[in-house]
């Protein structure tokens, strides 16, 4: 995956930019037309063009959830969905143990499974999705403690 800033300089031209659809464009450069798909917040952007990803953040301190107090002191984090996307697969049921780097949700998105992985050892405490469901950039997926 590249970021934004990895699309600079791909044209000799000035491109031309047509919105087409919901985060669809076009794009018009060195007479030739190609269509991009753009999902995710202002902040938080992810584009999909020529069969790259790219993904940019604006915001200078990007930090993860702050984690919760849970019960008996032990520190809760809530999983949340980097894109708009669709709940492809649950791979953890709430009481599951889970170690650091599994696959706890499969989102798709244009196209694309994307793995959202348990960031330590744990147990999951909640599940507020289901599989099939639509979710958007910075949702609750699950909570870990």
């Amino acid at each position: 995956m590249d970021t934004l800033e990895g699309m600079a300089g791909v044209t000799k031209g000035t491109p031309s930019l047509a919105r087409i659809g919901d985060g669809m464009y076009v794009v018009e450069y060195d007479g030739r037309r190609e269509i991009i798909y753009v999902a995710g917040s202002a902040s938080d952007r992810w584009v999909f063009w020529n069969g790259k990803v790219f993904h940019g953040d604006s915001r200078a301190d990007r930090a993860q959830p702050a984690p919760t107090a849970g019960h008996q002191g032990v520190q809760a984090t809530a999983l949340t969905a980097p894109m708009p996307a669709r709940v492809g697969r649950i791979a953890a049921a709430s009481g599951s143990r889970v170690r650091k780097g599994d696959t706890v949700v499969v989102l798709e998105a244009m196209k694309m499974e994307l793995p959202i992985r348990a960031p330590a050892d744990g147990i999951v405490t909640a599940v507020h999705c289901r599989e099939g469901d639509l979710v958007q950039a910075d949702e609750v997926l699950m909570d870990l403690e």
